[in-house]
């Protein structure tokens, strides 16, 4: 007896899904027990690169999720909604969910998988976070032993594009995304991609995952590269950096180590209800430095990499194509593969390492406690003794500096550049302000963290 699948759109990734499982020969058996049964579309006249049976298309997606003859709804319409009513309306019918949507999973992620475990369903995403690129089954199954310390990724391909050709043409901001969007690599608003928003999403379901807790996105913290100029990218340069937009999830343990070394705080309250044993984590996206010889700063162009930390395993870098047809629809496929796999064992009782099974939400540990490097540009007046001004007021918050380094002039103001050594976030700001008010500095145009 066969699976049968209701796809709910045919787009780009729906129509590279049905390519892929038209297309059987030389893939995994089991393929051929699935059935395209239903495909939901917006319009039953629009041209399409794949052939379907009239009897299979629809325009009534809601029938599609609530038909008994479908066994796994396969959402891949994008956006907030309908998708997710009708993949909570699939899954009140029992129907597994197979989807590709980052912003539903991190965004009512909470909603769907309490609404899957209560009706006994499967809910698959390993299209929703670097596309082709298997990673949320490896966090869910064989890295499931490790003690992991670190997530940390480049998770979204049109900054890293817009970076990587700002550093190696040494172009402005808006230049390249200018022409990112006319070469279809940066979305006409690409404000999701170039604030961080995506990434945030993405980083979200990783950080899940990898510590066991549920995360709200709005404790995740984001930054975008709007500010990350051609100077800095040089400078990054001369000091041996490549500049990056990292999405980070890192255990609080080893930031707790370093706080305890530095200026003691009160810790803040959890803004998510959490158990005592609730992971305490830091979720973050912004862009850094990242020195040259990391295995992430060689990862350039619209390419994804996942870089993982854990015990005993140590370092696992994953990379490939964070997006496409043909990549996305590998990874939709591939969950569609398990749940064939999973159906034919048992119809009732769901396997725990393809099920969601934590229901208490992490910790999330505010930026002003997080530790962290940073590299910090000045433009001051040209007088003597400003290098030490700084200092001591740096010296006045417990932030020690790495490298000082006068680089140049801006026109009348010289440019100072100063990378630290590991520091609490709340000191570091706090040394900013007192800095500010120094009648030498003019502006601090610049300021980024290094990983």
């Amino acid at each position: 007896m066969g699976v049968k699948l209701g796809i709910l759109g045919l787009g780009t990734v729906g129509t590279g899904t049905v390519q892929l499982l038209q297309d059987k020969s030389f893939r995994h058996p089991l393929l051929e027990e699935v059935e395209i049964y239903r495909v939901g579309v917006r319009s039953l006249d629009k041209p399409r690169a794949v052939t379907l049976p009239e009897s299979v298309l629809t325009t009534e997606l809601e029938a599609i999720v609530i038909d008994p003859a479908v066994d796994i709804v396969v959402e891949v319409m994008g956006g907030l909604e309908p998708a997710r009513s009708l993949i909570l309306k699939g899954i009140e019918n029992g129907k597994h969910v197979v989807t590709a949507n980052k912003a539903v999973i991190s965004r009512f992620g909470d909603e769907i998988f309490t609404a899957a475990n209560q009706a006994g369903v499967y809910v698959m995403l390993e299209a929703a976070v670097g596309g082709g690129i298997p990673v949320i089954q490896p966090l869910k199954q064989s890295l499931s032993v490790n003690r992991i310390h670190t997530v940390t990724g480049i998770i979204n391909g049109t900054t890293n594009y817009i970076l990587t050709r700002m550093q190696t043409e040494g172009g402005n901001f808006s230049d390249v995304l200018a022409d990112a969007q006319r070469l279809g690599y940066a979305e006409a608003d690409p404000t999701a991609d170039v604030d961080g928003l995506d990434a945030a999403d993405k980083i979200a379901i990783l950080a899940s995952l990898a510590f066991g807790g549920r995360i709200k996105l709005k404790d995740v913290y984001s930054e975008g590269i709007r500010q990350v100029s051609k100077t800095d990218i040089a400078y990054a340069e001369k000091l041996g950096f490549v500049i990056k937009l990292l999405a980070i999830a890192q255990s609080a343990a080893p930031l707790a180590a370093i706080a305890n070394r530095t200026t003691p705080s009160s810790p803040s309250s959890p803004s998510s209800p959490s158990s005592p044993s609730s992971p305490l984590i830091s979720v973050r996206v912004h862009p850094t430095l990242v020195p040259k010889a990391h295995p992430l700063a060689s990862i350039n162009g619209v390419n994804n990499a996942i870089l993982i930390e854990g015990e005993p395993i140590g370092q696992v870098m994953f990379f490939g194509p964070g997006a496409g047809a043909g990549a996305t629809a590998s990874a939709v496929s591939s969950d569609i593969l398990n749940l064939v796999a999973a159906l034919k064992k048992s119809k009732t009782a769901l396997n725990p390492l393809l099920a969601c099974a934590h229901q208490d939400y992490c910790q999330i540990v505010p930026m002003a406690e997080l530790v962290t490097r940073f590299y910090a540009r000045f433009l001051t007046k040209d007088q003597p003794g400003v290098i030490g001004k700084l200092g001591t007021c740096f010296g006045n918050h417990g932030v020690s500096l790495e490298s000082v380094v006068q680089t140049g002039f801006q026109g009348e103001l010289a440019e100072i550049v100063v990378v630290t050594h590991d520091v609490r976030e709340g000191d570091f700001r706090q040394a900013l302000t007192e800095i500010q008010s120094l009648t030498a500095v003019d502006s601090i145009p610049s300021l980024l963290r290094v990983v």
